[in-house]
């Protein structure tokens, strides 16, 4: 989970901030009220009927922002701000549409209010993870994670590092030298798909994750280095600084740090589950 995400009713709804207000993925707010298991073509089908009911003005007020899929990778993806997402909702017949509408508008209110005090962003990340089960402790270590990775990407920018897909391949470079894996691997080896890794990482994940994005950071500053070929040298050595620890650690105690083992409720396990079930019946 991050500042980008939002949940209703158990359902993850990736959102971006856009012209100083949230956009959110349309797509995802389909499937949370219809439960539909082709939320594209529910969407383009409801795009011929809205411009059949006159609403002509749909393809100007829909943009297509990037949004980071369940591969990790960042794609364009048809989102809407709060006023034109509530005319899209209009359209769609569901019981969840009232409460959802109500919801809305406090995320999309959430922004501005963020603005004007910051803390607030960092106060209801903290309050989405305890509504969701996580431990204080644990949630302690997500939160200095989140600053840790903010940090790293900040120092990234300053040295002339590109965005996407530049972060995603130095950051795999770490987790590689860290974990022996790309986040890509480990999400495969913990049965994710479209969830955050890093939410369902245990506290010595988290704690080793910390330490591989710290000290990438440091060696950046005290190499100064420049551009992405040399913040990718400097990415395997905070890594490899990380995994020599970890290493350490799984010698001394016999267990494994990297584990299959996540935070998945245990409906969400079964539902996972049964829609894997549905799939192979239909294959």
């Amino acid at each position: 989970m991050h500042d980008n995400l939002v949940v209703f009713k158990n359902k993850e709804i990736r959102r971006t901030i856009h012209n100083g207000e949230w956009w959110f993925s349309i797509i995802d707010v389909i499937e949370a009220l219809t439960g539909n298991g082709r939320p594209r073509k529910y969407w383009n089908d409801l795009k011929k009927k809205l411009l059949l009911e006159g609403y002509e003005q749909l393809s100007e007020k829909i943009g297509q922002l990037k949004l980071q899929a369940g591969d990790g990778k960042f794609y364009a993806t048809d989102c809407a701000n709060t006023e034109t997402m509530f005319r899209i909702i209009q359209s769609i017949p569901s019981p969840k549409a009232e409460p959802f509408k109500r919801w809305l508008a406090k995320v999309g209110y959430d922004r501005v209010q963020e603005i004007e005090d910051p803390e607030l962003a960092t106060k209801r990340t903290r309050a989405l993870y305890l509504a969701k089960g996580y431990s204080e402790a644990w949630i302690e270590k997500r939160m200095r994670g989140i600053a840790v990775r903010a940090e790293l990407t900040d120092e990234w920018q300053k040295r002339g590092v590109g965005k996407e897909p530049e972060y995603a391949i130095l950051t795999a470079e770490i987790s590689k030298a860290a974990f022996g894996l790309t986040p890509t691997e480990y999400k495969q080896l913990k049965g994710l798909e479209r969830e955050n890794l890093r939410d369902h990482m245990s506290d010595l994940e988290l704690i080793f994750s910390m330490l591989g994005e710290a000290a990438t950071s440091e060696i950046a500053r005290k190499q100064d280095a420049q551009g992405f070929s040399e913040n990718k040298g400097a990415a395997r050595k905070g890594g490899r600084i990380s995994g020599d620890a970890r290493e350490k650690l799984e010698t001394e105690t016999g267990d494994k740090v990297v584990s299959p083992d996540n935070y998945l409720t245990e409906s969400e396990s079964l539902k996972r589950l049964s829609a894997k079930g549905k799939k192979g019946q239909h294959d």
